[in-house]
C-alpha cells in the first residue's frame, strides 16, 4: 500500500510539473496579430496526432471535393516553416456551420467541418475537404476560415480562402482584403474528380506587432 501511495504521488507530481511547462510555454509565446476571436480552436486537436494532411468531416458525403494545398514560409518568403499548425473551418452546403449537438468549445460556433495540420521539414500542409456554400445571406462569398499558430508566437487569423471564380467575389470586396499571409484568393482547378487549389502563406505578412 506504501509503494502504490508513492507511485501515485509521483504521477500527481509528474501531472502538475509537465501541465506547467505548458502553461510557462504558452506564457513565452509573443501576442501578436492585434486580436483573435476563436483562435484558441488552433489547440482543439484533443488526442489527435498532427500531420501535414488532414480531411475534414463530411468529406466523403460531399460534393465539390477539394483539396488546399500549398507551403508556409518564414517572412523572407522563401525560407519552409516547420511545425506551424493550421486550423480551418467552413459552412457545409447550406450555408450554415453544421453541428450534430452535443459540441464542446468552439465547435458549438465553428461547427464540425473542421481540421488541423502541421506543416513538415519542408513547410507543406494539405487539406482533403469540399467546397463550402455561401451564407444563406449571399452576402459574402464562399470562405473558408484559417488560423496559424507558429512556435514562439500566440495564434493569428490569415485571410479567408476564397475562390476566384466566386460571383461574390466582387472587385470591392478583394480590393478590400488585407492579405494577412498573402492572398487568400484561391484559382480551382479540376483534376481527377476533385477541385485543386493552391495557396502559400507568409508567416507574419501584413500581421500586426509581428516584428
Amino acid at each position: 500500500m506504501k509503494t502504490l501511495n508513492i507511485l501515485f504521488l509521483l504521477v500527481i507530481l509528474w501531472t502538475s510539473i509537465s501541465c506547467q511547462a505548458q502553461i510557462t510555454s504558452l506564457q513565452k509565446d509573443r501576442e501578436v496579430g492585434g486580436g483573435c476571436e476563436g483562435c484558441e480552436a488552433v489547440f482543439e486537436f484533443g488526442a489527435k496526432k498532427l500531420s501535414p494532411v488532414d480531411t475534414l468531416p463530411l468529406f466523403s458525403e460531399n460534393e465539390p471535393k477539394l483539396k488546399i494545398n500549398g507551403s508556409v514560409f518564414q517572412k523572407d518568403g522563401t525560407t519552409p516553416a516547420a511545425n506551424v499548425i493550421i486550423y480551418i473551418y467552413h459552412t457545409n452546403r447550406e450555408g450554415e456551420y453544421q453541428t450534430f449537438g452535443g459540441e464542446k468549445g468552439w465547435a458549438t460556433r465553428h461547427g464540425i467541418i473542421r481540421g488541423w495540420a502541421k506543416t513538415d521539414r519542408d513547410g507543406k500542409y494539405s487539406f482533403f475537404t469540399f467546397r463550402p456554400a455561401a451564407y444563406p445571406t449571399r452576402d459574402e462569398p464562399e470562405h473558408i476560415h484559417i488560423t496559424i499558430k507558429e512556435p514562439g508566437k500566440t495564434a493569428y487569423y490569415l485571410d479567408d480562402f476564397v475562390f476566384e471564380d466566386d460571383p461574390l467575389l466582387t472587385k470591392e470586396k478583394r480590393e478590400n482584403l488585407a492579405d494577412r499571409g498573402g492572398s487568400g484568393i484561391m484559382k480551382p482547378n479540376q483534376a481527377n474528380g476533385i477541385l485543386i487549389v493552391h495557396r502559400d502563406i507568409i508567416l507574419g505578412q501584413n500581421i500586426p506587432d509581428y516584428e
